[in-house]
């Protein structure tokens, strides 16, 4: 709020009288206070905020040689393959690929850690598909809390699995 202060006074109303007066100067006088209240609001929400909002990370480990090998039993395997399309088909070990709706994947992966704790999920995703059927796919990975998962490039054998499921 600003306060603007005429100096008050009487005034003289004769008008014969040619009295030069000196024009007065205004006080301006600002209040500060709700300027810093405002302030303060401010500076206390942006450090609540940026103390609650913690970064959102998956921690990788990567092998250190490229061409290590990991030996894996089959039946601790469980192949997630993502078409072009969007379509996620899924085997453990050599089984025949089957069909899931990627809204039931995180209940599947859970229900599947549940029943073998050494499973390890593979995610295999096609070139021609889109990064978002990626995120989407690590994303319920990550949500089923399955901490063993890896990712590899999508081959032509797992092209032939995903025709063989679709009956073509």
């Amino acid at each position: 709020m600003a306060v603007v202060d005429s100096g008050g006074g009487s005034k003289s109303h004769d008008r014969g009288q040619k009295k030069h007066k000196k024009k007065r100067r205004l006080r301006i006088r600002i209040d500060m206070t709700p300027m810093v209240d405002v302030a303060f609001l401010l500076l206390t929400f942006f450090m609540l905020t940026t103390y609650f909002s913690k970064p959102q990370t998956m921690e990788l480990n990567l092998p250190k040689d490229e061409k290590q090998q990991v030996e894996v039993a089959e039946s601790n395997l469980l192949t997630i393959r993502v078409a072009p399309d969007g379509a996620v088909f899924w085997n453990i070990g050599t089984d025949p690929a089957n069909r899931i709706e990627m809204k039931e994947l995180r209940k599947f992966l859970t229900d599947k850690n549940k029943e073998n704790p050494k499973l390890i999920t593979l995610l295999k995703i096609d070139r021609d598909g889109k990064y978002d059927m990626l995120v989407k796919a690590m994303d319920q990975v990550a949500l089923a809390k399955v901490e063993r998962f890896s990712l590899a490039q999508m081959n032509e054998y797992d092209k032939r699995q995903i025709q063989k499921a679709r009956g073509s």
